[in-house]
């Protein structure tokens, strides 16, 4: 062990590395940052840490609670992102919706102007670069709803992930996780109103501690009902340290796989239908590679793809779709 510093002392981290290992002078680390995405798409972190207590997750735990990034050194960041040719910025956190919250709103900079630290204003300033803004890993808190009028208006991309976990009352209660079904229901069929186009994308757990099969058909029954775009599913894992871990009535193992693989098929179904609703229309589509592109609806590594033949890397293209399967959209360039 070299040194303990908190879950956010970078320069700390740094300091002691460095204390060991000096590190070597030169233009290439001194000037040029490291990017791990491709030239044209970048995260965009924007906090670090959280403050729910979520039972199955131990990121509290490993790097405290929310810490938010000032507003205007975010902005900054993703001006410098935006002018070296990057075209997509994703905002990361670990509660992207919760942003401000620790430092109570307080007013920063964007360009000598005075902003909020607040999600629908980072949205705002981040919506005049330019660039496609999209928002990864948002609660479905209520000043959300100020956000999608955004994406109606083409300032960000209509596209949200928003982790909703389950639909049982109880199971979410067990989970401590801050929502109901039926107010998510709402707001779904809300956002959809306010921008028909918007595409929303999840992550669920089945087979939670306790889970029964009445539970988990609301789970189907929710997801048939969200009818969302793009969903990802996982069976309960125990995490080291994890509350949920020392909760009774384990679910088995094979149980947890055969609610997995039902849940899965249900979604096969939503989204292979969501996908064909789009076949005839022309999609402007950012190109990863020649030939593979992403529609504002999809997500670098997460979601489905656009194929075609042709495209220049990472630059935008107008694809006329003509077929799609349960998972990426095909089509010709126009």
């Amino acid at each position: 062990m070299l040194a303990i510093t908190g879950p956010h002392d970078t320069a700390g981290v740094m300091k002691a590395v460095h204390a060991h290992l000096p590190r070597p002078h030169g233009p290439y680390n001194d000037l040029v940052p490291v990017r791990l995405t491709p030239p044209h798409y970048a995260y965009l972190k924007i906090s670090e840490g959280c403050n729910h207590r979520c039972t199955f997750c131990i990121i509290p735990s490993m790097r405290g609670d929310l810490v938010s990034r000032p507003i205007g050194e975010v902005t900054r960041e993703a001006e410098g992102l935006v002018e070296n040719g990057v075209k997509e910025l994703l905002v990361i956190s670990q509660d992207t919706s919760a942003y401000g919250v620790d430092v109570k709103y307080r007013t920063g900079f964007v360009k000598g102007k005075p902003t909020k630290t607040r999600m629908v204003d980072l949205c705002r300033a981040l919506g005049d670069l330019g660039a496609w803004v999209r928002l990864h890993y948002v609660y479905p808190y209520q000043h959300v709803d100020e956000v999608v009028p955004l994406m109606a208006e083409g300032k960000i991309l209509p596209y949200l992930d928003v982790p909703f976990q389950h639909a049982s009352a109880r199971i979410l209660r067990l989970m401590k996780r801050p929502a109901s079904a039926e107010r998510v229901l709402e707001r779904i069929h809300r956002w959809r109103e306010a921008c028909p186009q918007i595409a929303i994308r999840s992550t669920f757990i089945v087979g939670f501690p306790g889970e029964t099969e009445a539970e988990f058909s609301e789970l189907l029954d929710f997801l048939e009902e969200a009818n969302l775009d793009r969903v990802g599913c996982f069976a309960y894992s125990p995490v080291q340290g994890a509350a949920a871990n020392d909760l009774p009535h384990p679910v088995p193992e094979e149980v947890k796989e055969e609610r997995r693989a039902r849940f899965m098929a249900a979604q096969e179904k939503i989204s292979t239908s969501r996908l064909q609703a789009k076949i005839g229309r022309t999609l402007r589509v950012i190109v990863d590679e020649p030939g593979v592109g992403r529609s504002e609806g999809d997500a670098p590594e997460i979601d489905g793809l656009v194929r075609f033949v042709g495209g220049t890397p990472g630059e935008f293209a107008q694809v006329l779709i003509e077929r799609a399967d349960e998972h990426d959209l095909h089509g010709r360039l126009e």
